[in-house]
């Protein structure tokens, strides 16, 4: 399977995730995910930063700064890795096959096609 599609297949299991529930993302998570897609879909920052009262868009801005340089396809890969390594720590404490099963089956669809 292709690069793009095993990223477009992550990313779309990062959107679907309930808000709530034993499998959800922290804000570092969140932060982490955020500029890996915004530096695999968009590549170097390309905005200026946000004002200092801005705080959680100016945390999103430096976050994928701090990526500069990381080609599109690395970025791709990188947020594969952190999706798989995510799910792979949630396997420790949770019978994830059972909880697959109680959601949008788009999931685990997709975690099949991603996984290492």
């Amino acid at each position: 399977m292709a690069l793009q599609q095993k990223f477009d297949a992550a990313v779309e299991i990062i959107q679907k995730l309930p808000k709530t529930g034993p499998v959800s993302t922290s804000n570092d998570q969140k932060l982490t995910f955020y500029s890996l897609f915004k530096q695999a879909t968009i590549g170097n920052v390309n905005t200026d930063r946000p004002g200092i009262f801005s705080i959680v868009e100016r945390k999103k801005w430096d976050s994928w700064k701090e990526l500069e340089g990381v080609s599109q396809d690395e970025a791709k890969e990188r947020y594969i890795k952190a999706l798989n390594e995510m799910f792979d720590k949630i396997a420790q404490e949770l019978d994830v096959s059972a909880w697959l099963e109680q959601i949008d089956p788009v999931i685990k669809t997709n975690l099949a096609l991603i996984s290492k």
